[in-house]
């Protein structure tokens, strides 16, 4: 039951990351450029997802880094207070997605089985990033996983809907993942 659990839960999450990846290879140069909403919940949607799949959350590295900026003034477009230091082109978002793709995995397969009813996160890792809504702070590491699961698709939804409204465009639905 724990090798079916793991291998559909993993093939779901990749099909999500394989959807939001299609979403940025979809969107036109100039909207990635011009629309800065859609570039900010791209990098939004890619930093959550790769700290929520980070366990330890002390280990967490983002690969295209961020600063917490002041909620009181935001850049335009910008969804939340995680500001990216730089403008990520799509091929750098694409190789960090990538990536995350890859810890997912093997977070997902590998991780022995009693680990997933532990706390995600522990108290002194709490403000450490600056990412932690308290909503989440004493979630086992399986809540994270389908929460992280939830935060995604309705990030792609969202995207998906951009795109179609501004493009004409929207990525496919992707029902398992190898």
């Amino acid at each position: 039951m724990i090798e079916l659990f793991r291998d559909s839960l993993w093939k779901n999450f990749a099909a999500m990351i394989d959807m939001l990846r299609d979403i940025i290879t979809l969107c036109p140069e100039e909207l990635w450029k011009k629309e800065k909403k859609i570039y900010y919940m791209v990098y939004h949607t890619s930093i959550f997802l790769d700290y929520y799949l980070t366990s330890p959350v002390k280990d967490f590295h983002p690969g295209l880094p961020f600063t917490i900026g002041d909620p009181e003034n935001l850049p335009e477009g910008a969804i939340d207070d995680v500001i990216p230091d730089n403008f990520y082109s799509k091929k750098e978002l694409l190789a960090y997605i990538s990536s995350i793709r890859a810890k997912c995995k093997k977070l997902v397969i590998e991780t022995p089985v009693e680990i997933f009813g532990q706390r995600w996160i522990k108290d002194d890792e709490i403000n450490m990033h600056g990412l932690c809504p308290s909503v989440v702070i004493n979630y086992t590491l399986l809540d994270i996983l389908l929460y992280n699961f939830r935060h995604v698709q309705h990030h792609v939804g969202q995207l998906n809907l951009l795109l179609r409204q501004k493009a004409n465009v929207a990525a496919e639905w992707i029902s398992q993942a190898d």
